[in-house]
């Protein structure tokens, strides 16, 4: 799925691509499952995504049309003869890297490089895996990258809900032993956040969600996946060498905070590779973190797909899925 070209707001559609034989360091994958994620529909409208996407692709990326997308799931249908550790049949996850001149994961097909996947762990199905790479590893490298979470730490998590949120809460407390993990989230979630492992639930349409968290802390993290609150009101629950991590980080006010003191806000996004999909899909495996998804679409209604995650209104992940012949 994708467009012809980075006209912003351009609709998707169905284009016919050749898929070409994998490169000496290459492996052909046929995708089963997509994670949606907000980044793709942000890369397609107009704002700061869209404008570095178009730029890098001009430079780096492949040239129109345009398939968007990163996360993917599915089995290795070919591999180049230089690629050592995968084979056809293996079943795998990864993420699309547009930086390195790579069409999106919106396709039957795609084509990467073996440091872009992992293999996806026995007991863990192609759906939950697509799930992973853009939401998992972002939430893991906002808990380890900056103030690595340990037993000793405290962490709130600011949508504990959503996408991200789901994955901080659970990977905070059940994979890294956080002390103390605090969501913030709407009534109707609160016992959701709570069965994902949280301490303790703020419900934001109840008051003033960040004076109700400050009882608990300072807080070594604040996580914030929906970029909707004042980072100099984050840092003052943080603990002296705390992080303020924010995921919804490329709106231009929450930007500008990365870049001036106190330099304790920090933006992320992950561009998820083997590596780090690796133990977040392990701690699934191994029933420490639990993928909920909210939508099951079919690859073609990609448009649809796209409008509920931007609603803001869903709660778990949407999963688009490739229709494939049974032998």
């Amino acid at each position: 799925m994708g467009s012809n070209s980075w006209k912003a707001g351009e609709p998707m559609a169905r284009i016919e691509l050749p898929t070409p034989p994998p490169g000496k360091n290459q492996v052909v994958v046929d995708v089963h499952a997509i994670g949606v994620n907000p980044v793709d529909w942000k890369m397609r409208t107009a704002g700061p995504l869209r404008v570095a996407a178009r730029a890098l692709s001009a430079v780096q990326g492949p040239k129109p049309p345009v398939v968007i997308g990163v996360d993917f799931a599915g089995v290795v249908a070919a591999i180049g003869p230089q690629v050592s550790g995968f084979a056809p049949g293996d079943r795998v996850v990864g993420g699309c890297n547009f930086s390195r001149a790579q069409r999106g994961s919106y396709a039957d097909t795609v084509v990467v490089f073996p440091d872009q996947i992992c293999k996806v762990p026995d007991g863990v199905s192609l759906e939950i895996a697509g799930c992973l790479p853009v939401a998992g590893v972002t939430a893991h490298m906002a808990l380890t990258e900056y103030q690595p979470v340990g037993p000793h730490s405290r962490v709130l998590v600011l949508g504990a809900s959503g996408g991200v949120g789901q994955f901080a809460v659970q990977i905070a407390k059940r994979v890294l032993g956080a002390q103390f993990v605090g969501g913030v989230c709407s009534a109707k979630n609160v016992a959701l956040v709570r069965d994902l492992g949280a301490d303790e639930v703020f419900d934001y349409t109840a008051g003033d969600a960040l004076q109700m968290a400050a009882a608990h802390g300072p807080y070594d993290v604040i996580v914030d996946g929906v970029g909707s609150y004042k980072a100099k009101d984050c840092r003052k629950l943080l603990a002296r060498c705390g992080a303020h991590v924010m995921v919804a980080g490329d709106k231009p006010e929450n930007m500008v905070q990365v870049v001036v003191p106190p330099f304790r806000s920090k933006a992320i996004l992950a561009t998820p590779d083997g590596a780090h999909i690796a133990p977040v899909a392990q701690a699934v495996a191994q029933g420490k973190v639990v993928v909920h998804i909210a939508h099951r679409l079919p690859l073609e209604k990609a448009q649809e797909a796209h409008d509920l995650s931007q609603s803001g209104r869903v709660v778990g992940k949407i999963v688009l899925l490739v229709d494939r012949p049974t032998a």
